[in-house]
């Protein structure tokens, strides 16, 4: 959980998963991400799309189609168009330039500006989307020339001009703006420039930086200041070129072009070991029965594609696979390779079981110990506290239960027919139907309380024992199953690679209804940081092997979920793991506890994770209360 909090830039989860889910769509790969940073580009390596932050601060409409333009730049157009081997080269050949800066964002601008258009050709819809990023970023542009003209750096300043040349609706003319030596260049550098339009390729439009940065070269004296474009220095070499069939025929010709006068007719005898090919030194044809791929040999009336031969019992090759067979009674591993391939494939698919962004973390499971004498005393202290809601809770439930048990079974409006049809005709408003004698009603469902055990807990974990409490002493008295957990991730462990979260179950499924149970609640304590996506998928995988009709997972945090390496995209992951749970039927909740008002941001945060089923506690002492009519709630819909 983050206690001290240097940043409190907020992300919105839901535009944040709309942008990946989009990614994904275009590109066709399940297992590429999305991020951010200053710059928008694509990793292809990471398979990693990253949109910019020149987007925020803006009007809601022009952040959203500002990043929405960035993802269909990488993934429609980078993803599928650019050629990254070529983009390689060039960022070789940049490293000895006088410019290099100005290289690369100038090679990135007329990329962008060429897979833009073949954007807007294959899909349509995405012109109103570029319509708005090139009009922000033309006013940008214009902002910034003025800035670099009155500072005199030459360098953005021809950037700047060049992009707004580049981009403008018709021409314009600010030659006077730049320095004299960047004017006599203008000429030549803007019939290159509109060049891109024509270009067909990436090959294509870094030839044509190249001849503008020779002539560039000339006249500037330093690289730019600023990044507009970012093209990423990465090992491109290691992208893999993909294998075509065509590349696996051969397309040399024969250096020969000799042939031999007696072509094989097929029927002659072979009395030979070896199995001969045709070359320059054969001095006459036999019989062969497998074909090769030579660089040199002999043109034959033999076409192995076009001319089927039937096959006799006297050929060699086939004699050699005739005859008898069986088990041999040496030791037969096959049962062992079958076990090994199976092995493979469940561990393929429980790779990512807890979520991408947790393929590092791993579970450490605790249990409670026997309580110390104090948290007995304690424990009975706290629960005096919630007894009244306690015993009110237990009697509606009763009363209920005993309501529906004595429920009239016979002649009624609805349910099944009846024999007794004389009341159609007696009666003038006749109740001709029964329902079936069912069992004595009760309650089918199962709890798992999830209790964040963060930093950020210390000054609310002890009232909210209280609530926990109160749902465990109301749920044992009704005789509903349940578990009781806190979790946390130990910060002082953890690494990039290695990710301990600990799972504290202090009632478990199988001690919940015993009487005297309750007092191990005393242990939850506030520990370190909180993995929530991972914890609740943890909770989900144990609730849906219970038989229980009705499963419900409560999860009790204050804050946004904070980990390591889990800060941006732990609300994602959080997201994404309570959609899961709740596809798989478990009913998923927050309630969260602050000790004070909660601010809007915060609460869009914590409503993105969990829609509408959260419980926002602003006064923890006041837990209790607020948690009675959630527990009613939750318990008379089991019945």
């Amino acid at each position: 959980m983050r206690f001290i909090k240097f940043n409190d830039e907020q992300i919105d989860s839901f535009l944040f998963m709309e942008l990946s889910d989009l990614a994904k769509a275009l590109t066709k790969q399940n297992d590429v991400e999305v991020d951010y940073s200053v710059q928008s580009y694509l990793d292809p390596i990471e398979k990693k799309i990253y949109v910019s932050h020149f987007w925020d601060h803006r009007d809601k409409n022009e952040t959203v189609n500002g990043l929405k333009s960035d993802v269909f730049l990488r993934c429609i157009g980078n993803f599928h168009h650019t050629n990254y081997h070529e983009i390689g080269l060039f960022i070789e050949k940049t490293k000895h330039s006088k410019f290099p800066s100005f290289a690369r964002q100038l090679a990135m601008l007329l990329e962008d500006i060429r897979i833009e258009e073949l954007c807007k050709k294959e899909r349509a819809g995405t012109k109103k989307v570029f319509s708005v990023r090139r009009d922000l970023y033309r006013k940008y542009f214009q902002s910034q020339l003025i800035i670099h003209q009155e500072r005199s750096i030459s360098t953005d300043a021809l950037f700047n001009y060049l992009y707004l040349q580049l981009t403008a609706q018709s021409p314009i003319n600010n030659h006077a703006a730049l320095i004299e030596n960047i004017q006599r260049i203008l000429p030549f550098l803007e019939s290159k420039l509109f060049q891109v339009y024509e270009c067909r390729s990436t090959k294509q439009v870094l030839n044509l930086v190249t001849e503008m940065m020779e002539v560039i070269e000339e006249v500037l004296e330093k690289d730019m200041l600023n990044t507009y474009f970012f093209l990423a220095d990465l090992p491109y070499d290691l992208l893999e070129n993909p294998i075509l069939f065509d590349d696996l025929k051969r397309k040399t010709k024969l250096k020969n072009k000799d042939s031999l006068k007696e072509a094989k007719k097929g029927d002659e005898d072979v009395h030979e070991n070896k199995l001969p090919t045709w070359h320059s030194e054969t001095s006459k044809p036999t019989k062969s029965f497998l074909q090769f791929e030579l660089e040199q040999g002999t043109n034959t009336t033999i076409n192995g594609d076009g001319i089927i031969r039937e096959g006799d019992d006297t050929y060699q090759a086939l004699g050699m696979i005739q005859g008898t067979s069986k088990k041999a009674k040496k030791n037969d591993y096959s049962k062992l390779e079958a076990l090994e391939n199976r092995k493979d494939k469940r561990d393929a698919s429980n790779e990512f079981a807890y979520g991408l962004e947790n393929k590092y973390a791993y579970p450490v499971f605790k249990d409670s110990t026997t309580p110390t004498p104090e948290e007995m005393d304690k424990y009975k202290t706290n629960r005096n506290e919630v007894q009244l809601f306690q015993k009110k809770l237990k009697m509606m439930i009763q009363k209920t239960l005993e309501h529906k048990k004595t429920l009239p079974r016979n002649d009624l409006h609805l349910g099944r027919l009846n024999k007794k049809l004389l009341r159609l005709v007696t009666d003038e408003n006749p109740k001709l139907f029964y329902k079936k004698q069912e069992k004595a009603p009760q309650i089918d469902a199962v709890f798992t309380l999830l209790v964040d055990c963060s930093a950020s807990m210390y000054d609310k974990m002890e009232q909210t024992k209280y609530g926990i409490i109160l749902f465990h002493e109301t749920l044992k008295s009704v005789q509903v199953p349940h578990q009781i957990v806190g979790f946390w991730e130990d910060t002082n462990e953890a690494s990039k690679t290695r990710q301990p979260n600990h799972f504290h179950t202090v009632i478990s499924f199988e001690s919940s209804l015993k009487q005297q149970s309750g007092p191990e609640i005393m242990q939850l304590s506030p520990e370190e940081d909180n993995r929530d996506g991972y914890a609740i998928r943890h909770m989900t995988k144990q609730l849906i092997r219970r038989n229980e009709k009705q499963k419900f997972l409560l999860v009790f945090s204050d804050g946004e979920p904070a980990a390591m390496g889990y800060e941006r995209n732990g609300i994602i992951d959080t997201h994404e793991a309570v959609l899961e749970a709740r596809k798989l039927g478990i009913e998923v909740l927050n309630v969260f506890l602050a000790n004070g008002d909660i601010d809007e941001a915060t609460k869009k945060t914590i409503q993105n994770i969990y829609g509408k089923y959260s419980i926002f506690v602003n006064k923890i002492d006041e837990l209790s209360e607020q948690l009675f009519p959630l527990l009613k709630r939750l318990l008379l819909k089991t019945i």
